[in-house]
Protein backbone atom coordinates (compact mmCIF):
# COMPACT_ATOMS: atom_id res chain seq x y z
CA UNK A 1 0.00 0.00 0.00
CA UNK A 2 1.73 3.60 -0.85
CA UNK A 3 1.44 6.79 1.07
CA UNK A 4 -1.30 8.32 -1.36
CA UNK A 5 -3.67 4.98 -0.65
CA UNK A 6 -3.42 5.62 3.19
CA UNK A 7 -3.55 9.10 3.68
CA UNK A 8 -6.88 8.05 1.75
CA UNK A 9 -7.85 5.98 4.49
CA UNK A 10 -6.67 8.76 7.04
CA UNK A 11 -8.90 11.27 4.81
CA UNK A 12 -12.03 8.79 5.84
CA UNK A 13 -11.09 7.88 9.65
CA UNK A 14 -10.94 12.03 10.16
CA UNK A 15 -14.73 12.35 7.87
CA UNK A 16 -16.27 9.47 9.60
CA UNK A 17 -14.78 9.80 12.91
CA UNK A 18 -13.80 6.56 13.87
CA UNK A 19 -11.41 3.56 12.98
CA UNK A 20 -14.78 1.24 12.91
CA UNK A 21 -16.71 3.46 10.46
CA UNK A 22 -14.11 4.27 8.28
CA UNK A 23 -13.39 0.46 7.78
CA UNK A 24 -17.23 -0.51 7.56
CA UNK A 25 -16.79 2.27 4.82
CA UNK A 26 -13.72 0.67 2.96
CA UNK A 27 -14.98 -2.96 3.91
CA UNK A 28 -11.35 -3.81 5.63
CA UNK A 29 -11.02 -4.92 9.25
CA UNK A 30 -10.78 -2.07 11.83
CA UNK A 31 -7.22 -3.65 13.02
CA UNK A 32 -6.30 -3.72 9.50
CA UNK A 33 -7.03 -0.09 9.28
CA UNK A 34 -5.54 1.42 12.09
CA UNK A 35 -2.05 -0.10 10.62
CA UNK A 36 -2.16 1.33 7.67
CA UNK A 37 -2.69 4.80 9.84
CA UNK A 38 0.06 3.64 12.53
CA UNK A 39 2.45 3.30 9.48
CA UNK A 40 1.68 6.10 7.28
CA UNK A 41 2.61 7.99 11.11
CA UNK A 42 5.79 6.24 11.16
CA UNK A 43 6.71 7.05 7.78
CA UNK A 44 5.92 10.66 7.82
CA UNK A 45 7.79 10.58 11.36
CA UNK A 46 4.77 12.57 13.53
CA UNK A 47 1.73 11.68 14.92
CA UNK A 48 -1.20 12.64 12.97
CA UNK A 49 -4.42 11.84 15.74
CA UNK A 50 -4.87 11.99 19.27
CA UNK A 51 -6.43 8.81 20.58
CA UNK A 52 -8.89 7.68 23.64
CA UNK A 53 -11.13 4.66 24.07
CA UNK A 54 -13.88 7.03 22.88
CA UNK A 55 -12.94 9.78 20.47
CA UNK A 56 -10.47 10.90 18.43
CA UNK A 57 -8.51 13.96 17.28
CA UNK A 58 -5.84 15.55 15.28
CA UNK A 59 -2.85 17.09 16.09
CA UNK A 60 -1.52 20.19 14.63
CA UNK A 61 0.41 18.01 12.12
CA UNK A 62 -2.84 16.28 11.07
CA UNK A 63 -4.53 19.34 10.84
CA UNK A 64 -1.89 20.11 8.11
CA UNK A 65 -2.01 16.79 6.74
CA UNK A 66 -5.83 16.29 6.16
CA UNK A 67 -5.13 19.03 4.12
CA UNK A 68 -3.22 17.41 1.61
CA UNK A 69 -5.07 14.25 1.82
CA UNK A 70 -7.89 16.26 0.65
CA UNK A 71 -6.22 17.55 -2.42
CA UNK A 72 -4.33 14.30 -3.32
CA UNK A 73 -7.97 12.54 -3.15
CA UNK A 74 -9.17 15.20 -5.05
CA UNK A 75 -6.44 14.96 -7.76
CA UNK A 76 -6.69 11.15 -8.02
CA UNK A 77 -10.54 11.52 -8.60
CA UNK A 78 -9.78 14.27 -11.19
CA UNK A 79 -7.35 11.75 -12.96
CA UNK A 80 -9.91 9.09 -12.55
CA UNK A 81 -12.54 11.16 -14.86
CA UNK A 82 -10.02 12.41 -17.04
CA UNK A 83 -9.41 8.91 -18.26
CA UNK A 84 -12.50 7.34 -17.99
CA UNK A 85 -14.15 10.33 -20.05
CA UNK A 86 -11.68 8.38 -23.36
CA UNK A 87 -12.81 4.94 -22.46
CA UNK A 88 -15.42 3.98 -24.47
CA UNK A 89 -17.70 2.15 -21.75
CA UNK A 90 -18.46 2.87 -18.41
CA UNK A 91 -16.86 0.29 -15.77
CA UNK A 92 -15.43 0.66 -12.57
CA UNK A 93 -17.60 0.75 -9.16
CA UNK A 94 -20.49 2.99 -8.62
CA UNK A 95 -21.83 3.93 -4.97
CA UNK A 96 -25.22 5.22 -4.98
CA UNK A 97 -27.69 5.77 -2.52
CA UNK A 98 -31.64 6.36 -1.96
CA UNK A 99 -34.22 6.29 -0.81
CA UNK A 100 -35.87 3.39 0.84
CA UNK A 101 -38.82 2.54 -1.48
CA UNK A 102 -37.94 5.11 -4.60
CA UNK A 103 -34.98 2.73 -4.93
CA UNK A 104 -36.79 -0.33 -4.69
CA UNK A 105 -39.19 0.24 -7.41
CA UNK A 106 -37.53 3.11 -9.68
CA UNK A 107 -33.49 2.66 -9.09
CA UNK A 108 -33.54 -1.07 -8.72
CA UNK A 109 -34.52 -1.58 -12.35
CA UNK A 110 -32.24 1.41 -13.49
CA UNK A 111 -29.80 -0.93 -12.48
CA UNK A 112 -30.73 -4.28 -13.65
CA UNK A 113 -30.66 -2.74 -17.08
CA UNK A 114 -27.56 -0.30 -16.60
CA UNK A 115 -25.13 -3.45 -15.55
CA UNK A 116 -26.00 -5.52 -18.22
CA UNK A 117 -25.49 -3.33 -20.49
CA UNK A 118 -22.30 -2.37 -19.01
CA UNK A 119 -20.87 -5.89 -17.71
CA UNK A 120 -17.46 -4.26 -16.57
CA UNK A 121 -19.36 -2.06 -14.16
CA UNK A 122 -19.98 -2.68 -9.96
CA UNK A 123 -22.79 -1.08 -8.17
CA UNK A 124 -23.57 -0.52 -4.50
CA UNK A 125 -26.64 0.51 -3.64
CA UNK A 126 -27.57 1.61 -0.11
CA UNK A 127 -31.70 1.98 0.50
CA UNK A 128 -31.71 4.84 3.21
CA UNK A 129 -34.32 7.26 4.41
CA UNK A 130 -31.93 9.60 5.90
CA UNK A 131 -30.04 12.44 4.33
CA UNK A 132 -26.79 10.79 3.95
CA UNK A 133 -23.65 13.06 3.66
CA UNK A 134 -22.39 12.14 -0.29
CA UNK A 135 -19.26 13.53 -0.16
CA UNK A 136 -18.16 12.18 3.75
CA UNK A 137 -19.71 8.84 2.91
CA UNK A 138 -18.48 9.24 -0.98
CA UNK A 139 -21.40 8.23 -2.97
CA UNK A 140 -21.47 8.92 -6.57
CA UNK A 141 -24.71 9.53 -6.99
CA UNK A 142 -27.82 10.25 -4.18
CA UNK A 143 -31.33 10.21 -5.29
CA UNK A 144 -33.11 12.63 -3.13
CA UNK A 145 -37.52 13.75 -2.66
CA UNK A 146 -36.89 17.53 -1.95
CA UNK A 147 -35.58 20.73 -2.12
CA UNK A 148 -31.21 19.86 -2.36
CA UNK A 149 -30.07 21.99 0.45
CA UNK A 150 -25.97 21.21 0.29
CA UNK A 151 -24.63 24.04 -2.04
CA UNK A 152 -21.68 21.45 -2.16
CA UNK A 153 -24.10 19.43 -4.44
CA UNK A 154 -24.71 18.98 -7.96
CA UNK A 155 -28.10 18.98 -8.16
CA UNK A 156 -30.01 17.33 -11.48
CA UNK A 157 -33.50 17.60 -11.45
CA UNK A 158 -35.66 14.42 -12.39
CA UNK A 159 -39.14 15.12 -12.07
CA UNK A 160 -41.80 16.63 -10.03
CA UNK A 161 -43.35 14.65 -7.18
CA UNK A 162 -47.05 14.74 -7.90
CA UNK A 163 -50.20 13.44 -5.40
CA UNK A 164 -53.37 12.28 -5.39
CA UNK A 165 -56.16 11.28 -2.70
CA UNK A 166 -57.06 7.78 -2.43
CA UNK A 167 -59.17 5.39 -1.30
CA UNK A 168 -60.03 1.59 -1.41
CA UNK A 169 -64.06 0.68 -3.18
CA UNK A 170 -64.58 -1.04 0.16
CA UNK A 171 -63.78 2.04 1.90
CA UNK A 172 -66.35 4.14 -0.79
CA UNK A 173 -68.84 1.62 0.28
CA UNK A 174 -68.48 2.22 3.85
CA UNK A 175 -68.86 5.96 4.22
CA UNK A 176 -69.47 6.86 0.71
CA UNK A 177 -67.95 9.23 -1.63
CA UNK A 178 -66.52 12.47 -0.08
CA UNK A 179 -67.69 15.32 -2.80
CA UNK A 180 -66.65 17.95 -0.78
CA UNK A 181 -63.01 18.82 1.27
CA UNK A 182 -65.61 19.51 4.38
CA UNK A 183 -66.56 15.60 3.53
CA UNK A 184 -63.56 14.34 3.14
CA UNK A 185 -61.66 15.67 6.44
CA UNK A 186 -64.69 13.77 8.63
CA UNK A 187 -63.48 10.45 6.98
CA UNK A 188 -60.84 8.55 8.92
CA UNK A 189 -57.22 8.28 6.93
CA UNK A 190 -54.39 7.05 6.59
CA UNK A 191 -51.06 9.49 7.04
CA UNK A 192 -47.39 9.16 7.21
CA UNK A 193 -46.15 10.17 10.76
CA UNK A 194 -42.17 9.79 11.51
CA UNK A 195 -40.13 11.80 14.13
CA UNK A 196 -41.24 15.30 13.81
CA UNK A 197 -42.95 14.44 10.11
CA UNK A 198 -46.52 14.36 10.46
CA UNK A 199 -48.38 14.05 6.99
CA UNK A 200 -51.76 14.75 7.67
CA UNK A 201 -52.53 18.34 5.64
CA UNK A 202 -52.62 19.02 2.34
CA UNK A 203 -53.99 22.54 0.42
CA UNK A 204 -56.90 22.08 -1.68
CA UNK A 205 -57.99 25.17 -3.91
CA UNK A 206 -61.82 25.25 -5.95
CA UNK A 207 -59.32 25.84 -8.77
CA UNK A 208 -55.87 26.21 -9.72
CA UNK A 209 -56.29 29.18 -12.02
CA UNK A 210 -57.15 31.35 -8.78
CA UNK A 211 -54.19 30.38 -6.49
CA UNK A 212 -56.55 30.20 -3.55
CA UNK A 213 -56.04 26.97 -1.39
CA UNK A 214 -56.87 26.07 1.95
CA UNK A 215 -55.26 23.48 3.81
CA UNK A 216 -56.99 21.33 5.39
CA UNK A 217 -56.11 18.43 8.32
CA UNK A 218 -56.90 14.81 8.54
CA UNK A 219 -57.80 12.99 11.31
CA UNK A 220 -56.00 9.88 11.97
CA UNK A 221 -57.10 6.69 11.96
CA UNK A 222 -54.09 4.98 11.55
CA UNK A 223 -50.95 6.82 11.59
CA UNK A 224 -47.61 4.52 10.27
CA UNK A 225 -43.68 6.17 10.14
CA UNK A 226 -43.36 3.33 6.67
CA UNK A 227 -44.57 4.45 2.78
CA UNK A 228 -45.59 1.02 1.96
CA UNK A 229 -47.55 0.35 4.88
CA UNK A 230 -49.48 3.92 4.29
CA UNK A 231 -50.54 1.82 0.79
CA UNK A 232 -51.74 -1.24 2.30
CA UNK A 233 -53.69 0.21 5.09
CA UNK A 234 -55.78 2.76 2.26
CA UNK A 235 -56.27 -0.32 0.23
CA UNK A 236 -57.28 -2.35 3.00
CA UNK A 237 -59.81 0.04 3.72
CA UNK A 238 -58.40 1.85 6.97
CA UNK A 239 -58.87 4.92 5.78
CA UNK A 240 -58.29 7.04 2.88
CA UNK A 241 -54.82 8.83 2.38
CA UNK A 242 -52.69 11.21 0.36
CA UNK A 243 -50.09 9.45 -1.90
CA UNK A 244 -47.28 10.95 -4.06
CA UNK A 245 -47.36 8.57 -6.92
CA UNK A 246 -44.27 7.24 -6.90
CA UNK A 247 -45.22 5.28 -4.34
CA UNK A 248 -47.71 3.27 -6.10
CA UNK A 249 -45.77 1.52 -7.92
CA UNK A 250 -48.52 -0.35 -10.70
CA UNK A 251 -52.09 0.85 -11.32
CA UNK A 252 -54.10 1.73 -8.62
CA UNK A 253 -57.24 -0.17 -10.78
CA UNK A 254 -54.84 -3.39 -9.76
CA UNK A 255 -55.47 -2.45 -6.01
CA UNK A 256 -59.11 -1.56 -6.49
CA UNK A 257 -58.12 2.19 -5.65
CA UNK A 258 -60.09 5.12 -6.86
CA UNK A 259 -58.91 8.97 -6.92
CA UNK A 260 -61.20 11.38 -4.83
CA UNK A 261 -62.11 15.13 -5.34
CA UNK A 262 -60.58 15.01 -8.60
CA UNK A 263 -62.66 17.84 -9.47
CA UNK A 264 -60.65 20.38 -7.13
CA UNK A 265 -56.82 21.75 -7.43
CA UNK A 266 -54.22 20.62 -5.74
CA UNK A 267 -50.57 22.00 -5.90
CA UNK A 268 -49.27 21.88 -9.07
CA UNK A 269 -46.51 19.66 -7.34
CA UNK A 270 -45.29 18.81 -4.11
CA UNK A 271 -40.73 19.55 -4.74
CA UNK A 272 -39.52 17.28 -6.95
CA UNK A 273 -36.74 14.06 -7.54
CA UNK A 274 -33.10 14.45 -7.60
CA UNK A 275 -29.97 13.27 -8.39
CA UNK A 276 -27.40 14.87 -6.68
CA UNK A 277 -23.59 14.15 -7.21
CA UNK A 278 -20.42 16.00 -5.59
CA UNK A 279 -18.47 16.88 -9.10
CA UNK A 280 -19.68 19.69 -11.82
CA UNK A 281 -17.90 17.23 -14.40
CA UNK A 282 -19.44 13.79 -13.47
CA UNK A 283 -17.52 10.98 -14.56
CA UNK A 284 -18.89 8.66 -17.84
CA UNK A 285 -19.99 5.97 -15.37
CA UNK A 286 -22.44 8.44 -13.71
CA UNK A 287 -23.46 10.01 -16.70
CA UNK A 288 -24.63 6.80 -18.29
CA UNK A 289 -26.30 5.77 -14.84
CA UNK A 290 -28.36 8.58 -14.98
CA UNK A 291 -28.92 8.34 -18.79
CA UNK A 292 -30.26 4.89 -18.12
CA UNK A 293 -32.23 6.21 -15.08
CA UNK A 294 -34.06 8.66 -16.93
CA UNK A 295 -35.08 6.20 -19.66
CA UNK A 296 -36.32 4.02 -17.62
CA UNK A 297 -38.84 6.40 -15.65
CA UNK A 298 -39.20 7.68 -19.07
CA UNK A 299 -40.01 11.32 -19.72
CA UNK A 300 -43.16 11.66 -18.09
CA UNK A 301 -42.41 9.77 -15.42
CA UNK A 302 -44.27 5.89 -15.40
CA UNK A 303 -45.94 6.65 -12.14
CA UNK A 304 -48.01 9.79 -13.62
CA UNK A 305 -49.45 6.92 -15.87
CA UNK A 306 -50.43 4.88 -12.56
CA UNK A 307 -53.62 6.80 -12.37
CA UNK A 308 -55.73 6.77 -15.64
CA UNK A 309 -56.68 10.39 -16.82
CA UNK A 310 -54.62 11.71 -14.24
CA UNK A 311 -53.45 14.88 -15.98
CA UNK A 312 -57.17 16.04 -16.36
CA UNK A 313 -57.34 15.84 -12.52
CA UNK A 314 -56.81 18.19 -9.62
CA UNK A 315 -56.50 21.48 -12.06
Amino acid sequence: MDIATRLDLFLDVVRQGSYTKAADLRLMDRSSLSKQIKILESELGIRLLNRSTRSLSLTEAGKEVLKQAESVRQTISDTHRIVESFHGKPKGLLRITSPTLFGKLYVQKAIEIFMKKYPDTDIQLDLNNKVLNVIEDRYDIAFRIGDVQDSNLVARKLANNKIAILASKSFIEQYGTPKTPEELVKLPAVFFSSGGLVVNKIPIGRDSKNGEFRLWEFKGRYRVNEQELVLGAIKSGLGFGVLALYMLGDNIKKFDLVPLLTNYALPEHFGAFYAVYPHRNPTPLVNKFLETFKETIGDVPVWESYIDDYASYYQ
